[in-house]
């Protein structure tokens, strides 16, 4: 068996950095919360989002018995990157960041400044267990939250909202783009065999253009009449299990009260008929708003992680 994980630790730094806490008792109370979190549900490997600071996360890895690798991205402007935590030994550590060739840059604030890449790139890994080898996504989309001219979270007025509502759902689809288009290189054309799992924030629940956009071609997913039925297309693609989840637990997020699946993880073919079980963990998150800076203190994540297991044995 193997065990599958994301999950988003919100703000993971040391204390008096960037958006971390101040004191180093807080600090304490939210290493051993996550790490009480991850003992529980046992991943083998867990990607991780929202680490502003690599001691931070080797301080994690600290509290959690046995020995742990870790491995992170480059952070972006406001100094949190994606990464992992793993029992097992990470080979090709590479990074995810450019936008397919042929996709224009892409417009990210008002000013009209345009990127060609990730604004957070994300990792890709590969590990070694029970003989098979899992290559292994972990990934941190464009934020939901719209932030408009003098740092403000609010707009004045409804073109300001409409035009950062727009220049955060085209960044939001490049990103993706991006991130499917490493997917590819690593299916090779051959899903079925070649085990692939994209794990993060996508930001964006099931349904959404930018999750779609990660799945590939359509017709099969999870749910849908075409799932047992294999066909040419299973080659490239992805499946979201969230509809795997337990119905009464398919939030990972709650936002003004309404529970959100936005932190998702995705499998190629090979994996589809290993799933033994998905769901996500914790119960005891708060509901957020659009005021970020009041979650710096927090002794926990705002998030649920995600963990899928998979009955994984070579040749069968």
């Amino acid at each position: 068996m193997v065990t599958i994980g994301t999950w988003n630790l919100e703000n993971l730094f040391r204390p008096g950095e960037g958006s971390g806490p101040d004191s180093s008792t807080e600090y304490e109370k939210k290493l051993e919360s996550l790490a009480e979190t991850i003992t529980n549900l046992g991943p083998d490997v867990l990607a991780v989002q929202e680490v502003g600071d690599p001691a931070a996360l080797e301080d994690l890895a600290g509290k959690l018995q046995g020995t742990w690798r870790t491995a992170l991205a480059d952070p972006d402007g406001r100094g949190i990157c994606v990464g992992f935590l793993s029992q097992s030994a990470l080979s090709k550590v590479e990074e995810i960041a450019d936008f397919p060739e042929g996709l224009s840059p892409v417009q990210i604030n008002d000013k009209g400044e345009t990127i060609e890449q990730m604004g957070r790139p994300a990792l890709k890994v590969r590990v070694r267990k029970d003989a098979e080898m899992f290559d292994i996504v972990s990934v941190h989309l464009k934020s939901k939250l719209l932030s408009y001219p003098g740092g403000r979270f609010s707009p004045r007025g409804q073109h300001t909202r409409v035009n950062a509502l727009a220049t955060r759902s085209t960044h939001c689809i490049a990103e993706a783009a991006a991130v499917r288009s490493g997917v590819v290189d690593l299916l090779a054309g051959d899903g079925r065999e070649n085990i692939v799992i994209v794990a993060g924030d996508l930001n964006d629940e099931p349904q959404a253009a930018t999750t779609q956009i990660l799945l590939g071609p359509g017709g099969s997913e999870v749910g849908t009449t075409g799932y047992e039925r294999a066909d040419k297309g299973d080659a490239m693609r992805m499946w979201n299990l969230a509809g795997l989840i337990p119905e009464d637990r398919q939030f990972t997020r709650i936002y003004r009260g309404r529970g959100e699946l936005i932190d998702h993880i995705m499998v190629s073919h090979a994996l589809t008929t290993k799933v033994d079980s998905v769901t996500t963990g914790r119960e005891d998150i708060s509901s957020v708003d659009d005021s970020p800076s009041r979650r710096d203190a927090a002794e926990a994540s705002d998030h649920r992680p995600v963990v899928a297991t998979f009955n994984v044995c070579k040749g069968k």
